[in-house]
């Protein structure tokens, strides 16, 4: 095998790791808000829920952004561009959240 070759194999089973970790770490994360989303209507007690799609979002988006950014060593560029947010959106949340935007 050429060393052309070699390095393209290389290549080819970096990119193959890599995108198995993306889809298993999609994965991971989709079950945990599948089995919360489970526990919540459980702890319901058979009371009907309203607003959910607004109750979810309070809930998740300041840990999201709070975890990014913990993530990204306090780096907001580098949390924008893992969010795949303008980074004055992620300034403005930021802020809205109290997380040290300015």
């Amino acid at each position: 095998m050429t060393a052309k070759k070699k390095t393209r194999t290389r290549e080819a089973t970096a990119a193959t790791r890599t995108s198995t970790a993306r889809t298993h770490g999609r994965d991971l994360l989709r079950n945990h808000a599948e089995r919360a989303l489970s526990d919540y209507f459980t702890s319901l007690n058979g009371h009907r829920p309203a607003h959910l799609y607004d109750l979810v979002l309070r809930e998740v988006e300041e840990p999201l952004f709070r975890v990014v950014l913990d993530y990204a060593q306090g780096n907001q560029s580098r949390a924008a561009v893992i969010l795949g947010i303008n980074r004055g959106t992620l300034r403005k949340k930021l802020k809205q959240f109290g997380l040290g935007g300015s």
